[in-house]
């Protein structure tokens, strides 16, 4: 009688770990910040997290819902402080330095993911990724013109609230571009010097 060979025991198939949908998020948040929307592309996000686009299409539904999360995480978790920096105490003038001078260290704090990725995303060539990033940023500009308003207001209020929010953005370009915070930084006090004037010659101040 002929003996049959004992089977084959092969190892067990290992199952690929789940895929991390939040991981998924930060590491697209990381390419959305260091080169923008449209520089980003699916190809790019799938091989930076070892998966295929089918798999990032049934992750999240699409590139453009991906960037929405990735950028709702930094207002959330990486955003200047806004808030907090408003409610400091001091003259109008000393907290919006204060709020300046912030900015320039906080836009660049990480020598890769430089700017503010909320006001860069807003210039975005995409429709639909600057309308996000626009919408994203309005509370932001809302509480800027609020707190302007608490101190003086019609067109004065209007036009010191656009020189801050064109400063803020300038800062967030010229980080990206690569000044240095030391640079940022004096240019934040300098702007803020002339807010100083600003509020002076207002119709309404405290």
């Amino acid at each position: 009688m002929t003996r049959q060979p004992a089977p084959v025991k092969t190892p067990a198939r290992q199952r690929k770990p789940a895929f991390d949908r939040e991981w998924g998020v930060d590491v697209a948040e990381a390419l959305f910040h260091t080169r923008g929307y449209d520089a980003v592309g699916v190809a790019e996000l799938t091989q930076a997290m070892d998966i295929v686009p089918p798999s990032l299409y049934a992750a999240y539904g699409s590139k453009l819902a991906l960037f929405e999360r990735a950028l709702i995480k930094y207002a959330t978790r990486n955003s200047l402080p806004l808030e907090q920096l408003l409610s400091d105490k001091g003259t109008p003038p000393a907290v919006l330095t204060r709020l300046f001078v912030a900015a320039a260290q906080h836009y660049t704090q990480d020598p890769v993911r430089r700017g503010c990725m909320v006001t860069e995303a807003m210039r975005a060539d995409d429709a639909e990724a600057a309308g996000i990033a626009t919408a994203l940023a309005a509370k932001g500009s809302d509480a800027i013109r609020a707190y302007i308003e608490q101190f003086v207001s019609g067109a004065d209020a209007e036009r010191i609230a656009d020189y801050v929010l064109l400063t803020l953005r300038g800062i967030s370009s010229y980080a990206c571009l690569g000044y240095s915070q030391a640079k940022l930084v004096e240019c934040a006090k300098v702007a803020g010097r002339a807010l100083s004037a600003e509020f002076k010659a207002s119709s309404r101040p405290r």
